[in-house]
């Protein structure tokens, strides 16, 4: 998986007000926690958090806070509901010894049978979550369409990735070919003009 380093400042637990005079000069409050680890309260700069919010990537995050070094991956963030900027982050430390639960993009691959004959590919998630040891973690997930068939669809439990357990509901639908209303249309068409 891939890795990113980023370089947090201590920061204590203080009023809303302190805050958000923290965001305006461009940090961003997070905390780091875990199993085994004391919560860490610390801020990032913006720009910084921005690499790992707005990307569809998942990463290892090797944090640095006041000379200490951490692992970790991103958990949450909560953003502001009319700006849409990260007001608050969540890390959670991982180690090399326990598996980690984390999600994982999808790329589709290939050309979808489906899709040739008229259908429509929809894609119904964009990620899994998979519990893996650090070591394990995958960038990504690839999800071979080319034998996709038109009303046939591919599910969580179809994926198999050594060393990984996929966490997500095996029912769950990451992607289907659906009939278009041009191909229902093309194939009345041609099945009158069999007809007659």
């Amino acid at each position: 998986m891939k890795t990113i380093s980023l370089v947090g400042k201590s920061r204590e637990i203080t009023k809303k007000s302190a805050l958000k005079a923290m965001r305006k000069e461009g940090s961003i409050p997070c905390v780091l926690y875990g199993q085994g680890v004391e919560n860490i309260h610390f801020s990032l700069g913006d720009r910084d958090l921005m690499k790992i919010l707005n990307t569809p990537n998942s990463y290892i995050v090797n944090l640095e806070i006041e000379g200490k070094a951490h692992k970790a991956v991103y958990h949450s963030a909560q953003f502001h509901p009319l700006s849409d900027e990260p007001i608050h982050v969540d890390f959670l430390s991982v180690s090399e010894d326990k598996p980690v639960v984390i999600d994982v993009p999808i790329v589709i691959t290939g050309n979808s049978e489906g899709v040739r004959q008229g259908g429509k590919l929809m894609v119904s998630t964009r990620k899994v979550r998979v519990s893996a040891m650090l070591d394990k973690l995958p960038d990504s997930i690839s999800v071979d369409i080319s034998n996709l068939m038109i009303g046939k669809s591919i599910y969580a439990e179809d994926i198999n990735v050594e060393g990984v357990q996929i966490l997500t509901p095996p029912g769950k639908i990451l992607c289907t070919v659906k009939m278009t209303r041009a191909a229902i249309g093309a194939a009345a068409a041609a099945a009158a003009a069999a007809a007659s």
